[in-house]
């Protein structure tokens, strides 16, 4: 479903501590992502959503909205008066691109798509 919250990053100081508090407080069995490149920790919040942890400067959610068509919705965005990036990569997994809307307020759009590279 186009528009659906598919994926939420959560940026920590100390990933530890953030992973024993989120845990902690809804139970999401937090576990490696398995990228070499970065200590990036994946949970679940239901079927087909969840989340990333991982250090960073926190104060903000980083939220992801599903997308059939991201080059679509990318041209939505902007003739809405928002802002969006050119769609970027996330290897054998799918698209992101982010983006702002008329208010400023960050999001970014998500695609899957195992071809992606």
């Amino acid at each position: 479903m186009a528009g659906k919250l598919v994926h939420v990053e959560i940026k920590a100081t100390d990933v530890d501590r953030a992973q024993g508090f989120w845990s902690g407080v809804f139970g999401w069995k937090i576990s490696p992502s398995g990228m070499p490149e970065m200590d990036y920790r994946l949970f679940q919040t239901g079927e087909d959503q969840g989340g990333g942890l991982y250090a960073g400067d926190p104060g903000t959610l980083d939220v992801y909205f599903d997308t059939d068509d991201i080059d679509a919705t990318i041209g939505k965005v902007r003739s809405s008066g928002g802002e969006a990036t050119d769609k970027q990569p996330i290897p054998n997994i799918g698209w992101f691109a982010n983006c702002k809307d008329t208010e400023g307020n960050a999001f970014n759009l998500y695609q899957s798509d195992e071809s992606a590279s």
